[in-house]
């Protein structure tokens, strides 16, 4: 079975889009305005994309629910096992008490709420984004502040609107990478050297964000008169990451980018607050000051010691990760290259192939594959696997006590899990039927102010997959197409569909799910939504407004071959 796809079902464009759209309407109307649960509301726009799919598209069933399927398989082991074992590291802390520590730690960093918020949801949130992507940053950081006495729905939300600027770095530059592999054709460029050019774009568009979040975390958490009290810890937050994060993405190595950047920004606060402290500490209404029999000096100590579970963590995956941030390397010393001799390419039967993409999509007719890989030993979330048991006996656990935390988080994740297929099975759906290209081309007509659009169309593709990486799958080569049709820049177009795609993080579905679950609210996804959904959309403008005055003024900005 061979089926072509069709960009303009309902016989025109914008008609079209707007009926493509409605599995994302369905999704949003359920989880923000019904307030259903995340994974009741994914269940119905599920129901609904396949109704599109299959009623406007026209496309045969079996390729609509093999396209399901294969959505399904793709987040299991693409996104879920990257999120559920970032949470079971977690988990494994709080079991063995180490957690404990590091609570005293960060207590010996401050007792000013707004400086633990920079530290933790900014600082060590893009560090977690860094070597493990996913939605590690977000359950793990929001359930240190909840630990650490903040209300836990702000805690969320702080995770989430912190989980920015690093995600198009995440993963030690996954995003980039696969965006790089798959436009690299289009673009008759190596493959290095497109993930080289969108890494340098992006590394001249998301630094004026990380300029800007660390206050805009304040105002949300303490309003403006709070922030301006320690404006010296926001710039110095934000100066140090942006400040690293142009510089190892423009001239060292995407996949370097957020771990250097986080690092440096964490090192920056720490060394200001040896210097400066807040004219007065500011805690949450009603709470007293945290006892000091410790001391700031002890805490500090016992910091290496409080900190040891992560810096495994880190190890691992940078060890995984050597041979593509360290090049030439001798076979025995490139783990990386070991790690992915066990590395299986899986072809969806059925569906791989079966259906035709043609112009403006691609630049002739052309069958769209349906493969992924499944890189057991490489994957972040095999990694994280293997540091939480290697953490975990360091820590002094057993093998029974680490068995039986896999179990608890199993129980504890099994709704975040099931909106994470769920989500994924309705990209799938509407990638194969052709509803996010006819979304893509709708959006793309806008001609001049087409870098505007492109950064929601990136947001798009976040919001429905949650990933960064998985939004360049979908439009990244449309986005490059479009805006070569258009004499525009190719790699701005590419880099904008990555900058603006890190805005739809903070509202996608899986990730409030995520973030709700680690805290123990499930239930609460709506209210997130509802207190981030127009601060992405406000974000989203930003980037778009950079990205315009790139392809009108600022054209210098962009990097070329």
């Amino acid at each position: 079975m061979t089926w072509i796809q069709d960009y303009q079902p309902a016989g025109g464009l914008w008609v079209s889009a707007l009926l493509a759209a409605l599995p994302v309407i369905v999704l949003l109307v359920a989880l923000g305005v019904i307030r259903f649960s995340a994974h009741l509301s994914a269940a119905l726009a599920l129901v609904t994309a396949l109704g599109v799919a299959l009623l406007l598209y026209r496309m045969p069933a079996a390729l609509a629910f093999d396209s399901a399927a294969m959505g399904v398989v793709f987040g299991v082991w693409s996104v879920a096992w990257i999120a559920f074992h970032a949470v079971y590291f977690h988990n494994v802390t709080v079991a063995t008490g180490r957690f404990d520590a590091i609570k005293r730690v960060l207590a010996g960093f401050s007792e000013d709420r707004r400086l633990q918020a920079l530290l933790i949801a900014f600082g060590f949130g893009a560090l977690l984004e860094g070597v493990a992507g996913g939605g590690s940053p977000i359950a793990i950081t929001a359930a240190m502040m909840a630990a650490l006495g903040f209300p836990p729905v702000k805690a969320v939300v702080l995770a989430l609107l912190a989980n920015t600027a690093p995600v198009a770095f995440g993963g030690l530059g996954n995003p980039l990478i696969v965006l790089g592999r798959l436009t690299a054709p289009i673009m008759h460029l190596k493959q290095d050297e497109a993930t080289e050019l969108f890494s340098a774009a992006v590394g001249r568009q998301v630094p004026v964000l990380a300029l800007i979040i660390p206050a805009f975390l304040v105002v949300v958490l303490a309003g403006w008169k709070r922030m301006l009290e320690v404006w010296p810890a926001v710039l110095t937050a934000g100066l140090a990451f942006a400040a690293m994060q142009f510089v190892v993405s423009n001239y060292i190595s995407a996949s370097l980018v957020d771990v250097l950047a986080a690092l440096t920004a964490m090192a920056a606060l720490w060394i200001l607050t040896r210097f400066w402290q807040p004219a007065s500490v500011w805690r949450f209404e009603g709470e007293e000051a945290a006892a000091k029999s410790l001391g700031a000096a002890k805490a500090e100590r016992g910091a290496l010691y409080a900190w040891m579970p992560y810096i495994i963590l880190i190890l691992a995956i940078f060890l995984s990760r050597i041979g593509t941030i360290f090049k030439n390397l001798p076979t025995w010393l490139d783990l990386t290259k070991l790690l992915h001799k066990a590395d299986w390419i899986f072809a969806w039967p059925g569906l791989h192939n079966h259906v035709v993409q043609h112009p403006p999509i691609t630049a002739k007719n052309a069958p769209y594959a349906a493969t992924f890989t499944v890189d057991f030993l490489f994957s972040p979330g095999s990694v994280a696997l293997i540091a939480a048991v290697i953490a975990g006996f360091a820590m002094g656990g057993r093998a029974g006590l680490l068995v039986k935390t896999y179990r608890q988080t199993l129980v504890q994740m099994r709704w975040a899990l099931a909106t994470i297929f769920m989500i994924l099975a309705i990209a799938f759906v509407m990638n194969y039927s052709g509803a996010t290209q006819t979304l893509g081309l709708a959006l793309a007509t806008t001609g001049v102010v087409f870098p505007l659009f492109s950064a929601y169309i990136g947001w798009l593709g976040v919001f429905l997959t949650g990933s960064d990486a998985s939004t360049n799958s979908l439009f990244g080569p449309m986005q490059v197409i479009s805006a070569q049709q258009l004499n525009l820049n190719p790699i701005l177009a590419g880099a904008t569909n990555t900058s603006g795609g890190v805005m739809g993080k903070m509202i996608s579905p899986q990730n409030l799910s995520i973030g709700a679950t680690a805290i123990g609210q499930s239930g609460k996804e709506g209210s997130l939504l509802r207190q981030t959904f127009l601060w992405s959309l406000l974000l989203t403008a930003v980037v778009g407004v950079i990205s315009l005055l790139q392809a009108t003024i600022l054209t210098a900005m962009i990097p070329s071959p």
